[in-house]
Parts: C-alpha cells; sequence; structure tokens
C-alpha cells in the first residue's frame, strides 16, 4: 500500500506539470533504482520509509543518490543513464546522513559529507543543523583507504572537476570543497596504480590545496561548462566566475556589479550544488532567489526576485549582461487568490527564460530579443496552469533546460508544448499575444515535429493582416534568421538580421507597446571586467565578449539593424538598367547574377521530392535580379557591422538566409497547395477557378504584398502562377484592374500559355487584345511571333519596316535610336522616314544667319537688294 500511495503521488505530479510547460521524465528515482534495489537486495517495500535520495548530478548525467539499508547500513548508488545501469560505489556500516557526495569521472575516488544526529528516547529527532560535520575522501577502486579531509561544525558540499579528456587517462583529480563558513578550497589528489589495478591516494597526508573563493553569500556551480560563481557582498554586490580547465589552472575570467536589495540572503545559498535533505528548509528565511543562465551562443542572464508576499505585487529581475541592460517585470496579483507558493519557478529554454509561478501566470521571456515586451509571451488564468506544482514540491532548476523534483526524486527535461503553444496562438485575441506567440512558435521549429505546418495553416485561417503587424512577414523573416545553419551563431547577429518588420518603439501601434498584466522598467548594466584569458578564448567567452564590446557600438550607431525596405531605391535603378538598351551587362550586374545563381544553387538541393508547385522553372529576370541585389546589401551590411566574422562566413550566411526566405516562401505555397488538393490543370487558363484555387490565389496575393512592403524577393515563377490564377478567379475586367495596377504582372510564360491555350473566339480575342496591349516592350516582339491573328501579323510588319529603316539609316550615318528626335513622327513609318531624312539634309544645310568668315557685304547687299525687288515686282528676274 505506501509503494502505490507513492506511486500515485508521482503520477499526480506529472499531470500537474504536463500543461503548456512540457516535462519529459528522464529520470524515474522509484523506476529506475528503487524497484531495482528491491528486486537486487530482496528488501521490502520498507525501503521507501527509509528513503532513497537523490543527492547529486554529475557532468556526465550520473545520477548519485544514498538509501538506508535494513541492517542499519547506508548505501551510496549511481546510476548512469547511458546505459541505464545502477552500480553501488560505497557502504557505511552504521547509519549516517550524506549531505553532499561526488565521483570523480573514473570512478577511482568518492567524496562524501555526512551529518551527525542524535537520537533520545530510541526514537529519531529532527537533524539539527549545528549537528558536526565530516568530510571524507575514500578508494573505491577497489574499496580501501579512507581519509577525512574536514572534521568541521558548518555544512561542507563536495564536487569533483570533471575534465574535457579520456576517461582513466588521468592520474589526477581535483575536488572543490564549499563550507557555509563563506570559503571554497580546491584539493589536488595525485593518483597512482598498484598492482596493476588497485588505485590509490599518493601522499594522502600532504594533500595540496588552494583557495579559491572567501567572503561570499551565494554561489553557483554549472556542472556542464566547470563554472563557479559566487557573490560577495559588502559595499556593493560583486559577482564573480571563475572558470576551471583540465589541468590545475583556474582563474577567474569575469567580475560583475549588481544592483542587489540590502542583505539579499539571510545565510550562505549554494546553487547546484546538489541537495542537502538534511538541511533546514530555507524557504521561509526571505532570502533573495537568485540563478544565473548561460548558453553557448554567448548569453548569460542574471535571474534574481524576492520571495512571494500576500497581497503584494510580484517582481522578478533579468540582467541581460550580453545586450548591457537589466529588465524588472512586475505582475499585479488577485487579492482573492493568495499564492500557494512563495518562491518562483525559474527554467532556462535556451531562447527563452520561464518565470512561473503556479497557477497564477507563467512568462517566457525572450533572450534573443528583449527590447519589445510584445516578444515574449505573458500567460494568466486557465493558461498559467502549465507548472502548477504544489505547496510542498520542491523544483531545482539545473542547466541544459534540466528540472529535478526533489521529493519524487525526478528529473526532467523542459520543453514548450508545441501543440498547447499552437492552440493559444490560434485561439488568442490580442495582437500582443499573437505576435508573442508566433515568435516563440517559431523559434523551437525542427525538422522532426510538423511545427511550421500547423503555423501555415494558421495564416491561410488568417490570411488578412491584423492591426499591428503582418503575420507573413513576421513568419519569415523570423524563421529565417534562426535557420538550421546559422541557430547556433552568436546572439550578435540578432543585432543586425531582420527577426521582425516591427524593430522600432516608433513603429509599433499601441496595442504592441503593452502586454495585459505585466510591466517591465530597463535600466543600463555596469559593463562587466574580464579577466586573465577570457578576451583571449574561444566558444563560449569569447561570444560573450564579442557581444558585450559591441554593446557601445551598436547604441552609437544608427540603424544597426537590416531592413529590407531600404532597398527599393537600389531595386528600382537595377530593375531600369536592366530594362536599358544596353546589352552588355555591367560588372555590377554581372555580380547580381552570380550571387543569384549561389542563391538557387542551394535552394534546388532542399526537399527535392517534395515539390509539387511549378516554382523555379522559368527565367524569372526581375526576381532573380531582386535575389541577387538582397545578397550584395545584406553582404554589405554585415560586413559594415561585423566584418571580425569574416568574408566566407558572412557569405555563406547571406547566401542562406535569402535561400531560406525563398525555401519558407516555397514551402508555404506547397503546403497549400496539397491542403486544397490542388492538380496541374490549376496552371490552364481556359476554365473558371473554383474556391480552393480562390483560397490560394488569396494566400498568394497577401503573400506579394507582404514581399513588396518589405522588399523580399519571391521565388522564380511566383507571379507566372500568381496571374495565372487570377486570370481563372478574377471577372475579366477585374483581372485587368489587377494589371493595370502592378498586383499582377504579364509574364512571359504566362502570355505564351494565354495564347496557347485560347482559341480565337471573339470573347477570347477580346482577352488577347487587352492583354496584347498591355504587353512591356521587353516582351511584344517575342510574343507577337506566337499569336496567328491579323493583329500580330501588322505588329510583326510594323516591325520589320522599322527595322529595315534603321539599318538604312546606319549605313548613311545616321542612327534613328542615337540622335535626338525633334521631329513630328507619325504611326506611318514610311512618313517619319522620310521626315527624318529631310531634318537630317536640313542640319547639313549652311545657316544664313550665322557669321560666316571671308563674307563679301556689299555682294551680299546687292544680292538682298535684287531679290527685294523682283519679289515686289518693281524688276523682272
Amino acid at each position: 500500500p505506501e509503494e502505490g500511495i507513492e506511486t500515485d503521488r508521482r503520477e499526480v505530479v506529472l499531470k500537474r506539470i504536463a500543461h503548456m510547460l512540457n516535462l519529459q521524465s528522464t529520470f524515474d528515482l522509484q523506476k529506475d533504482v528503487i524497484s531495482i534495489i528491491l528486486r537486487k537486495y530482496g528488501l521490502s517495500s520498507r525501503i521507501t520509509e527509509a528513503g532513497v535520495k537523490v543527492v547529486n548530478i554529475e557532468r556526465d548525467g550520473s545520477i548519485l543518490y544514498a538509501w538506508k539499508g535494513t541492517s542499519g547500513t547506508t548505501n551510496i548508488g549511481k546510476y548512469d543513464p547511458q546505459i541505464k545501469q545502477n552500480k553501488l560505489l560505497y557502504t557505511f556500516d552504521k547509519e549516517v546522513c550524506v549531505s553532499s557526495t561526488s565521483v570523480n569521472k573514473e570512478e577511482t575516488l568518492l567524496a562524501v559529507s555526512v551529518v551527525q544526529k542524535t537520537k533520545r528516547d530510541g526514537h529519531r529527532e529532527p537533524l539539527r543543523p549545528d549537528s558536526k560535520c565530516i568530510t571524507l575522501l575514500i578508494e573505491i577502486h577497489p574499496l580501501n583507504n579512507t581519509k577525512v579531509l574536514k572534521a568541521v561544525d558548518c555544512r561542507i558540499r563536495v564536487q569533483f572537476l570533471y575534465p574535457d579528456v579520456e576517461k582513466n587517462r588521468v592520474h589526477e583529480s581535483h575536488l572543490l570543497l564549499m563550507s557555509e563558513d563563506s570559503y571554497v578550497e580546491l584539493f589536488h589528489i595525485s593518483l597512482a596504480t598498484e598492482e596493476g589495478y588497485r588505485v590509490v591516494i599518493q601522499n594522502p597526508n600532504r594533500l595540496p590545496k588552494e583557495k579559491v573563493a572567501e567572503d561570499f553569500t551565494w554561489a553557483q556551480w554549472n556542472v556542464d561548462t566547470q563554472r563557479l560563481f559566487y557573490l560577495t557582498v559588502k559595499e556593493k554586490s560583486l559577482l564573480r566566475c571563475v572558470q576551471f580547465y583540465s589541468d590545475r589552472i583556474y582563474e577567474t575570467l569575469l567580475e560583475l556589479s549588481l544592483d542587489l536589495p540590502a542583505s539579499p540572503f539571510a545565510s550562505v545559498r549554494f546553487i547546484n550544488f546538489g541537495y542537502d535533505h538534511y538541511k533546514d528548509e530555507e524557504e521561509a528565511d526571505g532570502s533573495l532567489n537568485l540563478v544565473i543562465f548561460m548558453s553557448k551562443a554567448g548569453s548569460m542572464c542574471v535571474c534574481y526576485c524576492q520571495p512571494v508576499c500576500t497581497g503584494e505585487d510580484v517582481a522578478y529581475t533579468i540582467a541581460f549582461v550580453h545586450r548591457g541592460c537589466s529588465k524588472t517585470y512586475r505582475v499585479a496579483m488577485e487579492r482573492a487568490a493568495p499564492p500557494q507558493r512563495t518562491d518562483l519557478v525559474l527554467i532556462s529554454l535556451d531562447y527563452y527564460i520561464a518565470v512561473c509561478l503556479p497557477g497564477h501566470f507563467l512568462h517566457f521571456i525572450n533572450i534573443r530579443q528583449p527590447d519589445l515586451l510584445c516578444h515574449s509571451l505573458f500567460l494568466t488564468g486557465e493558461d498559467a496552469r502549465l507548472c502548477s506544482l504544489g505547496p510542498d514540491s520542491t523544483i531545482l532548476s539545473l542547466p541544459e533546460a534540466m528540472l529535478l523534483e526533489v521529493q519524487s526524486g525526478t528529473l526532467f527535461k523542459a520543453t514548450i508544448s508545441s501543440s498547447l503553444l499552437l492552440e493559444f496562438l490560434c485561439r488568442s485575441r490580442l495582437d500582443c499575444h499573437r505576435l508573442a506567440a508566433l515568435h516563440c512558435a517559431v523559434t523551437y521549429l525542427t525538422p522532426e515535429t510538423d511545427v511550421e505546418l500547423q503555423i501555415i495553416h494558421w495564416l491561410c485561417e488568417n490570411v488578412m493582416s491584423f492591426d499591428s503587424f503582418d503575420q507573413i512577414q513576421e513568419f519569415i523573416l523570423d524563421a529565417a534568421s534562426l535557420y538550421r545553419r546559422s541557430r547556433q551563431q552568436s546572439f550578435i547577429l540578432d543585432r543586425v538580421l531582420p527577426y521582425s518588420s516591427l524593430s522600432h518603439w516608433e513603429e509599433m501601434s499601441v496595442s504592441l507597446k503593452g502586454v495585459p498584466g505585466v510591466t517591465c522598467s530597463t535600466e543600463l548594466l555596469l559593463e562587466p571586467v574580464f579577466r586573465g584569458k577570457a578576451k583571449n578564448l574561444k566558444g563560449y567567452w569569447e561570444e560573450l565578449h564579442c557581444n558585450i564590446d559591441s554593446i557601445k557600438y551598436f547604441e552609437a550607431v544608427p540603424n544597426p539593424r537590416y531592413k529590407p525596405a531600404l532597398i527599393t531605391r537600389d531595386w528600382n535603378r537595377l530593375w531600369a538598367e536592366m530594362n536599358s538598351d544596353e546589352k552588355k551587362p555591367t560588372s555590377y550586374l554581372r555580380n547580381i547574377q552570380e550571387n543569384t545563381k549561389k542563391v538557387l544553387s542551394i535552394v534546388e538541393t532542399w526537399h527535392l521530392d517534395k515539390r509539387v508547385v511549378p516554382l523555379f522553372q522559368e527565367e524569372d529576370f526581375q526576381q532573380r535580379a531582386l535575389i541577387g541585389l538582397m545578397v550584395d546589401k545584406l553582404r554589405d551590411h554585415i560586413n559594415r557591422h561585423l566584418n571580425r566574422l569574416g568574408k566566407k562566413r558572412i557569405d555563406m550566411l547571406v547566401v542562406n538566409y535569402v535561400a531560406q526566405v525563398l525555401e519558407l516562401t516555397r514551402h508555404i505555397l506547397e503546403t497549400v497547395w496539397i491542403k486544397y488538393n490542388l492538380s496541374s490543370n490549376v496552371l490552364s487558363v481556359k476554365e473558371r477557378g473554383s474556391s480552393s484555387e480562390w483560397a490560394v490565389f488569396h494566400l498568394m496575393s497577401r503573400i506579394l504584398e507582404a514581399a513588396k512592403s518589405q522588399c523580399l524577393p519571391l521565388p522564380p515563377g511566383f507571379n507566372s502562377l500568381l496571374t495565372v490564377l487570377g486570370m481563372r478567379c478574377l471577372p475579366q475586367h477585374t483581372f485587368l484592374q489587377y494589371i493595370d495596377h502592378g498586383i499582377l504582372q504579364l509574364t512571359e510564360p504566362f502570355v505564351t500559355r494565354l495564347l496557347k491555350d485560347l482559341d480565337n473566339s471573339d470573347k477570347n480575342e477580346q482577352m488577347k487584345f487587352s492583354i496584347m496591349k498591355r504587353l512591356p516592350e521587353s516582351l511584344d516582339q517575342k510574343i507577337y511571333q506566337l499569336w496567328d491573328h491579323p493583329i500580330s501579323s501588322a505588329c510583326i510588319a510594323r516591325n520589320y519596316v522599322r527595322n529595315l529603316f534603321e539599318k538604312l539609316g546606319k549605313k548613311q550615318g545616321s542612327s534613328l535610336r542615337q540622335r535626338d528626335h525633334t521631329f513630328f513622327q507619325t504611326e506611318f513609318l514610311p512618313l517619319n522616314y522620310l521626315t527624318k531624312t529631310l531634318s537630317d539634309v536640313e542640319d547639313k544645310a549652311l545657316n544664313p544667319f550665322e557669321e560666316q568668315e571671308n563674307v563679301d557685304a556689299k555682294f551680299v547687299e546687292e544680292i538682298a537688294l535684287k531679290q527685294t525687288s523682283v519679289l515686289l515686282g518693281f524688276e523682272e528676274t
């Protein structure tokens, strides 16, 4: 019965937290440990009463636990998640209280910190914090000597360092001892092998040690990166970070001043040093809840908050060190429903930090783009019932989005539930919620899920732009900036890549400037100080230093973020150059063409087996030129602001970004094409379109509108397909108006299909003639060759006569195209040629009114008088 009650309690916990914040169990103490121990040692279920408790989690994911045996022993075991097996590490022959333990990487040494307990009248009393603590170092390969490292009256935490070297090749281990007396010591333990297998400690009575830190009030251990953070509070609150390396070397790399409340901690606090089950509860001591989250992309967030008080607003602060600012969020609490818990749950989700007060609110804070409140998702009410833990549940937030529920001993991997997030997106009515949910869903797109497909279905159902933002623009820009090829790039790219069409406060509508239920205030952070080799290290420290170093630069530079719409003028100039009579392309135009080839060569290799929409199958010179231009301008922009990335890396980044913009548009069309079950028959202009085709045409028109306003390229062939659907779905006069207003374009593939599919009936002739009148000059000569009609014949004859006269003019040294047309022109080409010839003869004749050299003035005077007399009839000729 007791075992059944315990199982039911865990199931209740699982049901409570299986909401928007999806917690997938990666380790269950009951299933993975207790049940194995019961079977292996033949023990009864009383072992659950004695208690199996998780004590620590090592860097390789191994879970250390302790339990009391039935014969008065205490055991320490290890669960290996890679092979899913348990191993007994050590057994005490009496009952001891294991408050902290750690095993080295080679499993040759075990460090254990135990606290003594007292008994009275044969009954176990609650453990008291003033019990003496003994720290032991035990040889366990095989079981051999035991050394007492410390015997003090304060608690000691132990933690072995895990070097980045192969297992079983290290002859030295390094052990951290953290004391509640506010000091950290590092022991260097040399090992030797005896008898070929026995590993022993060399000189156990003279173990060298160093003092790493002292006088701190708070410390956090990042096991995955081997970093120690500690906080000293004297004149000011100073946060330091110590990095440990594979050898004996360690150094302080970062110092940061924080503006914390006065006396933030009532006692020394340890974070991520395992869990001491025998320490008095600290939740009611009024201490600050402080935790640091870091990511490989160079972000660093310091999160802290005071315990929640009944009847007061909840406030929590996140210092975005990589952005140089801190933001304090304040949530108004309902007085009628006081919170059951007094502590906020803080969880790192890579690109978001989740702040949760179970049953009241859940806030997903965007650490990539923290500037605007509308890019973070804030949930209340029923939507916040995603991790509604009981008031007695103790949750430890671990690196890599891991959570440990202490009472049940269950380890969870935290992720955002994509299904509930998309459900929230579909039913939200506030633009601020829609925008935040859309960005959150796009951020966690993975090839293994159908999130992108469901977002596209949502776009189909919400085709018209919202009042505050264009959802199609937001989806394309944000998804392109997060594509898989640049996802691990530095956060600094978020300062220059266009992740949203709403990048500035001034451009936003009122409905996006505030989020109901939460307010935010911003303060600048003091610039952190880098010490030692921090500026020269690669990886995380390089990215963090670059992010912080660029803060002042981006604040001083106007418009550091690339805006696609700003290339409109360059695009118009380029398109005019391409339509000019100059046949030889310039070097700039050749560079644009090369850019386009790079992008299309990448797109053509993606999803070849899933393509059903006829795109990328024609020479769409307009879109090809825009593709190359965007590559050129985006590359120049990133080179201007982030030239440290290098030419090759920037070129690859830009080409893939533009390719992703095209791929996203293609994927939207492929999805709706399959959704409405369209076939190749829609490419014919003989028949009228169905309601499904109208829905696709409507969505494509919105995509065109969104792309034009941001000057984003479209896949070659998009305009031809849109015009075909337009002719099938729109009335004839409306279709022609769409063409006249530039919404639809008369491309060569469309007009060719029109002339081939339609016969020469009166109605079709009228349609063809309306189209032919609207053809651009670059197409009319090609298209007239395809239409067997007197109108096309007349046009062909006209062009033929023009060419003959132009050739004749060239032979006479006069080109109709290269000279100024100052004479009167008519539609009759022979008359035009005659007029031009006479004009050239006139230009060659001498002007009698111009002053000439060596002129006999008297002779001219006599001739003029003679001519005048003749004209007046006084003389005869």
